[in-house]
């Protein structure tokens, strides 16, 4: 097996660019995922390696071969896309065994390899069957199976389980790792969906209007963010910004702005040398912080800030709390590790105490684009609960 490499990569639609200027090398055998809204080049970019889009500039190679300008049947990828794309007339076996016959491979050989690959997907059982007679995941199922037969060196998948409800999702992700770990070859997955990268990637490339904004493995996209893109797009954070007053060995202090001509400081570690005066933004995952109606102990590396409930969500695994310091609003995510029947439970406008280790923000070199980020707040704005939301239908009504 052999790594990708996309060099300089870029591709036009009638004066929209949809892939800039994309270089990246995808390891022989990870499973590698390009993440991003609709419309970021994600699927363009994985089309352009399947051979149905031509790129304007820029080569893309598998090994040493450069396969930039080799039609699709010339190229060892295989591709899985939304709609399965199984023959309705053929039963699970015969959609299967559809690439060896075409190649004219022996019979024999062809009832193998079948076998191995309905085993392999667990549709051995079901090789009697039509598209018409399976269930979503059983379809996805076989389409891998029809992928993988003729032995790919990639296989490429365009968002191959949008279709399939929550639970079947979750599920068919474990069976996609299965399968990866089982065959051992490249998998590169299209995705809108964070949980889906995070979950099944060795690495993740992240895509912004046609260009890649970070790549890495997925815990170290979330933890630390290149970009205020990659920290709103990733999971949920508070974004806020403020003036750097100081520094010292391993941390800084900046001084933010709640309005009204209020401030206060917090404290950050940083990865970058950064300047006393200069304009900066904290990522501040909502689970980092801790909230209690009690007052922590002061500690040099605790962030401390008192503020007020102002909407609470009930989320089943955990409890969001929407907490207004001044005029910022901070979203905060509460576990329910256990539950105290006996406990007397946070409650609208209850004056709190948020908490957090200053090694738990990460600080990012650039300011937020107020059109992007329009509130009066500089953290990101919250999804509110059922009191914000009732709030808003009366208001409407």
């Amino acid at each position: 097996m052999e790594e990708i490499r996309i060099q300089n990569i870029s591709k036009d639609f009638d004066g929209f660019l949809a892939v800039d200027g994309v270089d990246l090398t995808i390891r022989s055998g990870e499973l590698f995922s390009f993440l991003g809204p609709s419309g970021c080049g994600k699927t363009t970019l994985l089309r352009m390696i399947a051979g149905f889009e031509t790129p304007q500039r820029g080569n893309i190679f598998i090994g040493d071969e450069d396969i930039t300008d080799l039609p699709p049947y010339k190229r060892p990828v295989n591709t899985i896309f939304q709609n399965y794309s199984l023959f309705p007339h053929m039963t699970v076996w015969d959609n299967v065994a559809f690439g060896l016959k075409i190649r004219k491979v022996p019979l024999p050989e062809i009832q193998s390899r079948v076998s191995e690959m309905l085993q392999l997907v667990k549709m051995e059982d079901q090789s009697a069957k039509y598209p018409a007679q399976m269930s979503g995941g059983q379809k996805q199922r076989v389409a891998i199976a029809r992928a993988l037969i003729n032995k790919p060196k990639v296989l490429l998948l365009d968002e191959p389980l949008a279709a399939l409800d929550l639970k079947l999702r979750q599920h068919m992700l474990i069976e996609l790792m299965n399968i990866h770990d089982a065959v051992g070859i490249t998998f590169i997955y299209v995705t809108h969906d964070q949980g889906e990268a995070m979950s099944i990637s060795d690495r993740v490339a992240v895509m912004d209007k046609g260009k890649v904004v970070q790549a890495g493995p997925p815990d170290d996209i979330y933890e630390r963010p290149a970009s205020i893109f990659s920290a709103y797009f990733i999971g949920e954070t508070n974004l806020i910004t403020g003036q750097v007053i100081g520094i010292e060995d391993e941390y800084i202090q900046l001084r933010c702005n709640m309005g009204d001509g209020e401030f206060f400081e917090i404290d950050s570690t940083f990865h970058f040398r950064p300047e006393v005066g200069q304009q900066l933004t904290v990522s501040l995952r909502p689970e980092k912080i801790a909230i209690s109606r009690n007052k922590p102990r002061i500690q040099d590396d605790i962030n401390v800030l008192k503020g007020s409930i102002e909407d609470i969500l009930y989320l089943g695994s955990h409890t969001q709390y929407i907490v207004t310091v001044g005029k910022l609003k901070f979203r905060v995510f509460s576990q329910h590790k256990r539950v105290y029947f006996d406990d007397t439970a946070l409650d609208w406008d209850e004056e709190v105490w948020l908490f957090w280790h200053d090694t738990d923000s990460w600080l990012i070199d650039e300011m937020p684009d107020e059109a992007a980020y329009a509130s009066e707040s500089m953290v990101h704005p919250p999804r509110f609960g059922k009191r914000e939301q009732s709030r808003n239908i009366a208001e409407e009504q």
